[in-house]
């Protein structure tokens, strides 16, 4: 083959118009991501945009809006039971996972009813 993918640049979510707020709150408050500023060119679309590592996550603007309950993304996490255990005190529904031999992890929705994976960092894959 005359190419190779690198990398993941970001992963995108949807939420409705309007929840901008809410974005912030759970990714950035909660999850300690870093909100990154949007191209100008953008930002009449709605949405935010969130840094973490190498890699960013977008919350886009959809409508009608429609949330993925199977598709999703998956973070390896530093400090694995404190952040279940910070979700947890949130009142946010953890759901453990054991399928997949050797491997840690759980599910939870974001507040718009997005699925995300959580892994312990370190478990096998």
């Amino acid at each position: 083959m005359a190419f190779s993918i690198s990398k993941i640049d970001h992963v995108q979510v949807a939420a409705p118009k309007g929840n901008e707020e809410q974005a912030r709150k759970f990714y950035g408050d909660l999850l300690g991501m870093k909100e990154v500023e949007k191209p100008e060119p953008l930002k009449s679309r709605g949405g935010v945009w969130f840094e973490f590592g190498a890699f960013q996550l977008h919350v886009g603007v959809e409508e009608p809006f429609s949330p993925a309950k199977k598709a999703h993304p998956a973070f390896f996490v530093d400090g694995y039971e404190a952040l279940k255990g910070q979700l947890d005190s949130e009142g946010i529904d953890v759901k453990n996972d054991a399928s997949i031999p050797g491997v840690e992890r759980f599910f939870v929705f974001d507040p718009f009813g997005n699925r995300l994976e959580f892994l312990k960092e370190g478990s096998v894959k």
